[in-house]
This record gives C-alpha cells, sequence and structure tokens, in this order.
C-alpha cells in the first residue's frame, strides 16, 4: 500500500486546511499520516549547541520515506504560515534530500476570497530549492472555507471537488512512477 504524509500548517485540530488534507487523502485512497510540526522555533545557536531536535529528524525520515506528500497552508498575513515556514527550514537542515523528486500537492484553504492563493505562491517559492515533484495544478485553493465542508469533513464545492480529485488523480501517478 502507498504512504501518505500530510504536513498541514495549522495546528488547529478543527482546521479547514486539515480538513481539506483528509478530504485528499481520501480522494488519494490511502490512509493519511499526519506529520507533527509543532517544532521548536528555528534557531541556529539551538542547532549548534544540541544538534538537530529529534522531531525533525523524524519528520525528515518521515518524507524521505513516504510515497507521496500532502502539503496544507493556511493564508496568515499574505503568505504561509509560520509553522510551516518553521517546519521547511528545520528540513533544509537535516541530512540528505528527504524532498528530492518527492510527489508533492500543495493545498490551502482559508476564510478569505482567494483561498490562500498568496500562501501557495510563498510556499512554492520556499520549497524550489528542495527539488521536490510539485503538482502544477490546478491549484487547490478552497476559499470562504468555512461553507465548504459538510459534517464528515467532505468538501461540498463541486469546482473544489473536481480540481482536488484531479490533483489527487496526478499525485497517485507521479507517486506510482517514482516507486
Amino acid at each position: 500500500m502507498s504512504t501518505l504524509l500530510g504536513l498541514c500548517g495549522s495546528l488547529r485540530a478543527g482546521s479547514f486546511n486539515r480538513k481539506l488534507m483528509h478530504e485528499a487523502a481520501r480522494l488519494y485512497g490511502t490512509p493519511l499520516t499526519e506529520a507533527d510540526l509543532r517544532l521548536p522555533l528555528y534557531d541556529g545557536d539551538l542547532e549548534q549547541r544540541e544538534g538537530i531536535p529529534a522531531a525533525v529528524t523524524r519528520l525528515a525520515e518521515q518524507i524521505a520515506a513516504a510515497d507521496a506528500v500532502l502539503v496544507a497552508t493556511p493564508e496568515y498575513n499574505k503568505a504561509l504560515s509560520g509553522v510551516m515556514k518553521n517546519a521547511l527550514d528545520w528540513i533544509s537542515r537535516t541530512p540528505g534530500t528527504p524532498w528530492l523528486g518527492k510527489p508533492v500537492a500543495v493545498m490551502s484553504a482559508t476564510g478569505g476570497r482567494t483561498g490562500g492563493e498568496r500562501a501557495q505562491s510563498s510556499l512554492r517559492a520556499c520549497m524550489l530549492p528542495f527539488r521536490a515533484d510539485i503538482v502544477p495544478g490546478p491549484e487547490i485553493l478552497v476559499a470562504a472555507a468555512a461553507k465548504q465542508f459538510d459534517e464528515e469533513g467532505r468538501l461540498m464545492n463541486e469546482m473544489n471537488l473536481k480540481a482536488l480529485t484531479e490533483v489527487m488523480d496526478q499525485l497517485r501517478s507521479r507517486a506510482g512512477a517514482a516507486g
């Protein structure tokens, strides 16, 4: 069975990005392993004094071992969340190249009207150095997220559901080709 890892840039249990990530995993057809992004803030002095934290090493190992990765981030102040940026900064400090060639789907859900367009733009820019295999589109931008999910966390908007299904099909194909 294919392994699917999810990174959610919101720590909130009821996060719309977490719901979106789980809906994506349902469409992908594989159980989701959700990474723990409750990491210490990146600090070069901490790294020099204590090395890479065990939680960061575990995250890098999870990324390397996964067949595909879902990355969901809210938009905070016109950019990706600090939680997500911090995780990416820490991963960049780990040995090896866990993201290299890794099939990745990027998505966002926000309360605003653009669905996280700037968050995704900044996220994609931050991931360029990792050389992951990011599915180019269609973009998954779930706007007015509070109105987009039913009681079970399923997307109700047909346009969003169609786009997410297409991206999951592409991700599955890329993960199959990579494996």
